[in-house]
């Protein structure tokens, strides 16, 4: 029996960081759905349907903290587990990251292994 690969959609600006965690969670056998603009994001995940969505904190029009109360306020996609990626280091803004719904967080510059271990947690 095959198994289906996990689908993540990625919201990050930079354009450099999204080729990064896009190509990892790809040489891990995750379908990955790139998001430039936060703007798009919470209509991205209703049509592709992701199993985890992975999410930059500070984008410019829209903070990752306004996507999460967001996504988290939405019937169809309150569901889907939210993994924070930030250069936010503090301690308070872990805890207002989680408070505001992310069930993970990975502080940049990211280790690639403990990237790939709070995605394989979360799917």
């Amino acid at each position: 029996m095959t198994q289906v690969a996990k689908r993540v959609l990625v919201v990050e600006d930079n354009e450099l960081n999204l080729k990064l965690f896009c190509d990892l969670l790809r040489a891990h056998d995750f379908v990955a759905e790139p998001v430039r603009d936060g703007r798009e994001a919470v209509a991205r995940a209703r049509d592709f349907g992701p199993d985890l969505i992975v999410m930059d904190i500070q984008m410019p029009h829209v903070t990752g903290f306004e996507l999460i109360v967001e996504l988290m306020a939405d019937e169809q996609l309150r569901t889907i587990p939210v993994m924070a990626v930030t250069a936010y280091a503090g301690r308070d803004d872990e805890e207002r990251i989680r408070a505001a719904g992310a069930r993970s967080y990975v502080s940049k510059p990211i280790s690639l292994a403990r990237f790939m271990d709070a995605v394989n947690a979360l799917v």
